[in-house]
């Protein structure tokens, strides 16, 4: 889980299904729910889940 919180988006996203692992919106919504206090297994749920959106 720490490779997500460390992990550096990129630039510009290419908006392709699913998202990409390093795509500026998912990691954005990883680290809104991590500064919410969500961890471990929820925390990769809602990674799984951003990448879907």
């Amino acid at each position: 889980m720490k490779k997500l919180l460390s992990a550096k988006p990129k630039k510009k996203c290419c908006r392709s299904k699913p998202r990409c692992k390093k795509c500026p919106l998912v990691l954005h919504k990883v680290h809104k729910a991590a500064h919410h206090g969500i961890k471990g297994k929820e925390l990769e749920k809602v990674y799984k889940r951003a990448r879907k959106a």
